[in-house]
Parts: structure tokens; sequence; C-alpha cells
């Protein structure tokens, strides 16, 4: 059989599969998706002993999450004890209700993020975030995706501004977004930041001070293994195709 013919059936299998997969797609994309969010920290990760040798935290399991000792007295003008202790680190997560489209880029949850006093050696470097997503019928199905958060408490110092001495809360990258399958589809949940627009992926909050976000996701669907490798074929079609020589008469 000819090269030419072995790419043709195969091609026109494809194309057959492909139509039925696009079928698929096709109500996936028409798909709506809504529920609730709801979530709670898991037991962080310290990071290097050199670093952080006493590690102190509260509230895993919970929605609040703390971190650092903040039994530090700061200099302060007020009587009687002329020091002043502001508390630990602290995030507080509260989910919502939502409703998406595929692709679509929506509002998850909300996050307050508290920059407290952390004595050095007491941080964490991470801490991962249990997201409990319950969707409404027709999907019907509640999940859990396991994310994370990086926190970076800066070292402060008398002679840098507010802003130098800022701590930050990173949504970590490095992990594979979470999927879920509903009547044979896989989509995958990604966090895309908090900011619906700009994709930002970070968050400071000034010494003593408190910065309130939200965390924006998306919903996408994920090609089966099938319709990618056809696409391949195709091309290797189109390419091979260029290439063989014309048969003279």
């Amino acid at each position: 059989m000819k090269l030419s013919l072995v790419f043709a059936a195969a091609i026109s299998s494809f194309f057959v599969g492909a139509t039925t997969a696009l079928g698929f797609s096709d109500q996936a994309d028409a798909l709506t998706f809504s529920g609730i969010s709801t979530g709670t920290w898991g037991k962080p990760t310290s990071g290097s002993t050199d670093i952080n040798p006493n590690p102190i935290y509260t509230r895993v399991g919970n929605n609040i999450f703390t971190w650092g000792d903040a039994n530090v007295c700061l200099p302060s003008p007020n009587p009687p004890t002329g020091c002043t202790i502001t508390g630990s680190n602290k995030l507080t997560f509260t989910g919502n209700s939502f409703s998406t489209d595929i692709n679509s880029v929506f509002k998850i949850a909300d996050l307050a993020y508290f920059n407290g006093t952390v004595l050095k050696g007491t941080s964490v470097e991470d801490v991962p975030l249990n997201l409990n997503v319950s969707f409404s019928t027709p999907v019907g199905i509640s999940q859990v995706f396991d994310l994370k958060l990086r926190l970076v408490n800066t070292p402060n110092d008398a002679t840098n501004s507010e802003e130098e001495n800022a701590d930050f809360v990173f949504i970590d990258e490095n992990l594979s977004n979470p999927t879920f399958t509903f009547e044979g589809n896989e989509y995958t949940l990604e966090l895309t930041g908090f900011n619906a627009d700009l994709g930002q992926i970070s968050i400071k909050a000034l010494e003593g001070g408190t910065t309130k976000t939200a965390i924006y996701a998306k919903i996408k669907t994920i090609p089966e293994p099938a319709t990618v490798a056809g696409l391949f074929l195709v091309g290797m079609y189109l390419i091979s195709s260029k290439k063989l020589p014309k048969k003279k008469h």
C-alpha cells in the first residue's frame, strides 16, 4: 500500500474521531459551572532549619492560619509597658459562591493577609491550601484541590522604608493544576492570581497592616490524547505530501 494511502486512511479515521470529540467539546464549552468554595490550611513547610529552627504556627485544619512568634516587644510610647504586641502573621480564607463558563476567569474566594510581628527563626516557608469546591447540578460533585501559597517574611530594618519591610504571599506556580472529571471529559482548575485581569500572583502587606484581596481561577478542558495525536498526524501528512516526488507520466 502506498504511503499516501496509509496517511489518507489514518487521516480519515482521525477526522471521524475528531468530529465526535469536537461534539463533546462543544457540549463542554456550553456547560456552566456553579457552586460554592470553602478552604482550610494544611501543615506548613518550615524550610531550612538554619533559617527557621523553631517554626511556630497555629490553626491547621481551619480557614485561618497564623505563623511566627508574636511575643515580641516593639518600642512604643504607650504606657505602662512601653511596648506593643502586634500579633502573628495571619491568612484568612473566605470561600464564596460562583458561576462561570469554560475558560472564563472568576472569583473563587477572598483572602485577607495580616503582616504581624515574627521573631527571627520562628517563621514558615509555605502553607498548603485545601480548596474544597462543591459543584451544583448538573455537575453535582465535590472535590478538594490541593494548592500552595509561599510566604516571604522580610527581616525588618529600621533604616528601610515601609515598602522595603513589607511581607509577601505568592501563589505557587510549580504545582500541577488539579483536575476533575465530568461525563467522561477531564477539566483542570487553574488559579490565575489575585487580580482578575493582570494575573497577579503575589500580594504584599506593610508591617502591622492588612491586605484584602480575592483569589481568581479558571476552569479549562483537557484535550483528549487521541485528538492531540491526530493533530500531529495531520501535520506529518502535510509535511510528507510536500516531500513526495511527483510521478512522471
